[in-house]
């Protein structure tokens, strides 16, 4: 059975990183998602699943 996610066990410097990844990647997934409605390209829609993925996990606290 997993034991629950606590993020205060992690070392401070790493909490902090991981807050501020936390804040920051939600604006650049919006800026991305605009920037791929009008300019698609394959990149930018590999871009945009991976920061999806990255929002949805730092949201359901896996990461």
């Amino acid at each position: 059975m997993r034991r629950g996610y606590n993020p205060y066990l992690l070392p401070p410097w790493l909490r902090k990183t991981r807050f501020y990844c936390k804040n920051i990647i939600l604006p650049i997934t919006v800026f991305e998602l605009i920037r791929t409605i009008f300019l698609p390209t394959t990149f930018d829609f590999l871009l945009l699943c991976l920061l999806i993925s990255i929002l949805f996990l730092f949201h359901r606290d896996i990461i």
